[in-house]
């Protein structure tokens, strides 16, 4: 049985403060016609890709909740939804969400072509601070905004319209995890889809990082996870200069053997197109990475016992 399905990563460029809801939408909407118009069944969007990357700002009040979604769909994005059914064409789609109970998570949801909810995910790994840093211009403060994810890292199995793919997600400094990419490879994922709106400057401050090696680091560790747990990954940026802070490109379709298949050349809303054959995963998955026979998880256990650091005591010279 031949496993392939038509994949589109829809790079955005940047969604300004002052911009409607209804032009963000357009924009999305114009992706997916582009995508479904390639041949793509699956499409994959940024991380909050209906709004501005607002946690670089101080809020509050309904400042804040502005930019939070109560249920997916909901009128303000609806056209998505109905017009991707329409094209038989499913998506992977970042967003703020506030639950009923009143939490908060930077989310993503995966649908299926008939438009229903494949999965859900929570972000895990939270950068930033809960407390601004003083005399910064732009803040990151994705902990004072977000609760840590709570439904770790699930994998989903998909339908015979995307040949019966194992899918996972992440979003954004997830990708940065090695955990995040071996929890979803122990579940057989064929396909990771990721969003990510990543600064193209130092987010914590500093001066060593630019938008180069940024973007260099963003590819690396799609390339070398992917390779890793011999999985197909599609990393998807909102990009350019948004508010007047900088994010970059770099979007990309990787193979399950490193190799990038398809990467975005702009900063701006632009589509790359790539068939995903599932079966190439099967190389890495029986022999170099077949976790039952190589894997030695008795002493990996570091991994779950510590958060931080323990050096090894320095010795005397003497």
């Amino acid at each position: 049985m031949v496993r392939v399905l038509r994949a589109a990563a829809a790079q955005m460029g940047p969604t300004q403060k002052a911009d409607p809801r209804e032009h963000t939408l357009s924009r999305m909407l114009a992706l997916l016609e582009e995508a479904a118009g390639r041949g793509a069944s699956l499409v994959v969007f940024p991380e909050l890709a209906f709004t501005t990357f607002f946690p670089r700002w101080l809020l509050e009040g309904d400042a804040l909740d502005h930019y939070f979604e109560r249920g997916m769909p909901n009128p303000n994005v609806a056209a998505l939804f109905d017009r991707a059914r329409a094209l038989r064409v499913g998506f992977y789609v970042g967003y703020a969400e506030l639950t009923p109970d009143g939490r908060r998570y930077n989310c993503a949801i995966l649908v299926d072509r008939d438009g229903e909810l494949l999965g859900r995910y929570r972000k895990v790994h939270l950068p930033g601070s809960v407390e601004p840093r003083q005399g910064a211009r732009y803040q990151q403060l994705e902990k004072r905004y977000f609760d840590y994810g709570d439904l770790g890292f699930p994998a989903f199995r998909a339908g015979s319209a995307w040949a019966h793919a194992i899918m996972g997600m992440m979003i954004c400094n997830d990708r940065r995890w090695p955990e995040s990419w071996r929890v979803l490879g122990l579940q057989g994922v064929e396909l990771v889809c990721i969003g990510y709106n990543s600064a193209a400057y130092d987010p914590n401050g500093g001066s060593t990082e630019d938008a180069s090696l940024r973007t260099f680091h963003s590819t690396l560790v799609t390339q070398a996870n992917a390779y890793m747990n011999a999985t197909w990954a599609i990393s998807v940026a909102k990009a350019g200069e948004e508010d007047g802070s900088g994010l970059i490109g770099g979007s990309c379709i990787v193979d399950p053997n490193g190799r990038i298949v398809a990467q975005a050349a702009t900063l701006t809303d632009e589509v790359i197109v790539a068939d995903i054959d599932l079966d190439l995963c099967r190389q890495g998955k029986d022999k170099m990475f077949n976790f039952a026979a190589h894997r030695r998880p008795e002493q990996y256990r570091v991994i779950t016992e510590r958060a931080g650091v323990i050096e090894p005591a320095v010795l005397d010279a003497d």
